[in-house]
């Protein structure tokens, strides 16, 4: 079977651009802090209600699906992966699926956080190699600003991410050796509560014993959400950064060099990697590690921030539209996130 090809790429982020000055409205934080720790200079809010994940995730697939020179009509499977859904359930897919007024077509939704798009790419990539589905549509987008502490208290989280959608269109691909050359996706459990939300959720006395003190004994396990966690502050993300910061310089140029040794290739070929946009000294680490230099390397997360799954299609879409990437090049995605899970795909455009 042949390989499976992007032939359409697009990209939305709002209009609301809030720079790091703006948020010393809210928090006790200052540009210079921010630009220090995570390279940030800005970043876009989607409006508090005129726009959610999927009308985002809309405006990004309008315009794959036009570059890939067909309609929505033409879809015959949709992939979505977002870490901030309209609803806690039903998915964004069937919501997309909806807006677009495409056809009874299957949507399935991928939770993997700042991996999920590359895991989603993956799954794409099986379904179009099998013959299953001819046009698939993969998106990633994330509405993170209407979830995040907005308070000196939530600073190291919020400060890093924005909102935003990225989308492509899979289709099988016409020239021999083009398309996606290989995928590698892997996670580890162990510290799964490092990077994490932990409310509301179903996981009653299953934490970690230092998070179990942050609650009354008749709290756990006996409610969803309550007045108490919404005192405590604690329906908001948790991360312990230095942690994640060190598992993520390590699997970050391992999965990479996993996608070029499978394909017989050395980061010398690449014409471009696409990191997930998690932090701009990560990326620097990794391109230093790697041995690329400044124009192998695409970030944006300078004027985007943190937009987990839709931070690669995103960043994918501007290289391109800059011309960057042209037909023949060699293009390696990777990620690294909340799981942890992190993945690579090896492209030749």
């Amino acid at each position: 079977m042949p390989l499976s090809k992007i032939a359409g790429i697009g990209y939305y982020v709002p209009a609301n651009v809030f720079t790091n000055k703006d948020l010393e409205k809210y928090m006790d934080t200052n540009d210079e802090w921010i630009q220090e720790r995570t390279g940030i200079k800005e970043r876009r809010y989607a409006d508090r209600l005129g726009e959610t994940t999927t009308t985002m995730g809309v405006e990004a697939a309008k315009i794959a699906i036009e570059r890939a020179g067909i309609t929505p009509l033409d879809i015959d499977f949709i992939i979505f992966a977002t870490i901030c859904p309209d609803y806690y359930f039903p998915g964004c897919g069937v919501l997309l699926q909806r807006a677009m007024k495409m056809k009874e077509i299957g949507a399935l939704d991928v939770r993997n956080q700042c991996s999920g798009f590359v895991y989603a790419l993956s799954v794409a990539d099986q379904f179009i190699r099998s013959g299953m589905y001819k046009n698939i549509l993969v998106v990633g987008s994330e509405k993170h600003s209407f979830g995040l502490d907005f308070s000196t208290r939530g600073r190291n989280v919020s400060v890093i991410f924005g909102d935003g959608a990225g989308a492509v269109v899979l289709q099988p691909a016409a020239k021999e050796g083009q398309g996606i050359l290989s995928t590698h996706l892997h996670s580890d459990g162990e510290s799964a509560e490092i990077l994490a939300m932990y409310n509301p959720g179903t996981h009653a006395n299953h934490w970690l014993p230092e998070k179990l003190a942050d609650f009354d004994d008749k709290e756990i396990g006996e409610l969803f959400i309550s007045h108490a966690m919404i005192d405590k502050a604690q329906l908001f993300p948790n991360m312990d950064g230095p942690a994640v910061f060190k598992k993520a310089v390590v699997k970050f140029p391992e999965v990479i060099t996993e996608a070029l040794m499978k394909n017989g290739l050395t980061p010398a070929d690449l014409k471009m990697l696409i990191p997930h946009q998690a932090n701009l000294r990560i990326a620097q680490f990794v391109q230093q590690k790697l041995k690329l230099n400044d124009d192998q390397v695409y970030n944006n997360i300078q004027k985007f921030g943190n937009t987990t799954a839709a931070s690669i299609p995103i960043a994918l879409c501007e290289a391109w539209e800059q011309g960057k990437i042209k037909e023949g090049d060699l293009v390696c995605l990777a990620a690294f996130g909340s799981g942890f899970t992190w993945a690579s795909a090896l492209i030749r455009w």
